[in-house]
C-alpha cells in the first residue's frame, strides 16, 4: 500500500511540474478555449511501443513538406512535389475559388488540403478566393526573377514556390491586407496545414516583406504548433532541432514528432503500428511525423 501511494504522489508531482514550467502545456489551454481543438503540446522522449528500424540516406534532407528554402538555403530539385498538376484541369480541385489563369500548378494533395480549408471558409461567409501563381519550374522562376529583380522575386531554387507546396492567394474583392479572406486565412489556415509564410512582424527573420497572400503547406501538426507559438518556419526548425522530440493532440489525434540531425548511415525508428511522415530540413536535420 505504501509503495502505490508513493507512486501516486510522485506521478501527482511530475504533472504539477509539467504544468508549472512548461509554456506550450499552458499556451494549449488557451488556445483549447479559443478554438475547442483540443490542441496540447508536452515535450517527450517516449519510445514507439513498436518500432522498425529504417536506414536513410542523404536526399531525405532535401525532400518533404518542412523544407526550409530561403536566400541561405536553395532547394534541390529532389524537394519538388511530386503530385504537381494544373488546377485547371481538375475541376474537383478548384470548387469554390477561381484561377487567375489556366496555367496555376500546384501539388495535388496541397489542392486538396487548400480545398478543404476554401470550404471550411465558406461556412463563415468567405468565400471570394483566388488562386494567383502555385508552383514554379526553375525556368519560369528564372524568368520572373529577371523581369522583377530582387525586390519583387527570387533566383531559381531560392523560391518556395519551387516546391509546390506554397501558393498566392488573392480576393475578388479587395486586397489580401485588407480582406476578409486574408484576415481569415491568417486565424484559420493553421488548421488546415498552412501557415502565413512571411507576416509582418517576421520580417528580420524571413527575409521577405510582409506578404499577405503567400500561404505555405507544411502540414498537421506543425501548422498548430507554429500558430501556438508565433513561429515562422526558421524558428520552428530551430525549435524542433533544440527539443528534438513533442507531442500534440489535435482532435483526438496524437502526433509525436522527433527531429534528428543527419549522419552518414543514419537508421531511424519508425512505428510499425502507426501511420508516419517523414522530412528533411533542406539543411541537415529530418524530421520523423508519427500519428494515430
Amino acid at each position: 500500500m505504501k509503495i502505490k501511494v508513493f507512486f501516486f504522489v510522485s506521478l501527482v508531482c511530475v504533472i504539477l511540474s509539467v504544468v508549472m514550467f512548461t509554456p506550450l502545456f499552458q499556451d494549449s489551454v488557451k488556445i483549447q478555449e479559443a478554438t475547442q481543438t483540443n490542441l496540447d503540446f508536452i515535450n517527450t522522449r517516449e519510445k514507439f511501443e513498436s518500432q522498425q528500424i529504417t536506414e536513410v540516406s542523404s536526399e531525405q534532407i532535401f525532400q518533404g513538406d518542412l523544407l526550409l528554402v530561403n536566400s541561405e538555403h536553395p532547394m534541390h530539385e529532389a524537394g519538388i512535389k511530386s503530385d504537381i498538376v494544373n488546377l485547371f484541369n481538375h475541376a474537383d480541385l478548384t470548387t469554390g475559388y477561381g484561377l487567375l489563369n489556366s496555367d496555376i500548378y500546384l501539388s495535388k494533395d496541397v489542392a486538396q488540403q487548400f480545398s478543404a480549408m476554401v470550404k471550411a471558409a465558406a461556412k463563415d461567409g468567405i468565400n471570394h478566393f483566388v488562386i494567383s501563381s502555385g508552383f514554379r519550374n526553375f525556368e519560369e522562376q528564372e524568368k520572373l526573377y529577371q523581369k522583377m529583380g530582387d525586390d519583387y522575386a527570387l533566383p531559381a531554387g531560392y523560391s518556395e514556390h519551387n516546391l509546390g507546396l506554397s501558393l498566392d492567394v488573392g480576393s475578388t474583392q479587395l486586397k489580401m491586407e485588407v480582406a476578409p479572406e486574408g484576415k481569415w486565412i491568417e486565424n484559420n489556415a493553421w488548421k488546415y496545414g498552412f501557415v502565413l509564410r512571411y507576416p509582418q512582424d517576421k520580417t528580420q527573420i524571413t527575409g521577405i516583406q510582409y506578404e499577405p497572400w503567400h500561404i505555405r503547406y507544411v502540414g498537421l501538426p506543425h501548422s498548430a504548433v507554429m500558430h501556438e507559438n508565433n513561429f515562422v518556419l526558421e524558428e520552428y526548425l530551430e525549435y524542433l532541432k533544440e527539443v528534438k522530440d513533442i507531442s500534440v493532440t489535435i482532435k483526438g489525434i496524437q502526433y509525436t514528432v522527433s527531429y534528428r540531425s543527419f549522419r552518414q548511415g543514419m537508421a531511424i525508428h519508425l512505428p510499425s503500428n502507426h501511420q508516419y511522415t517523414i522530412s528533411g530540413d533542406n539543411i541537415e536535420g529530418i524530421i520523423v511525423t508519427e500519428y494515430e
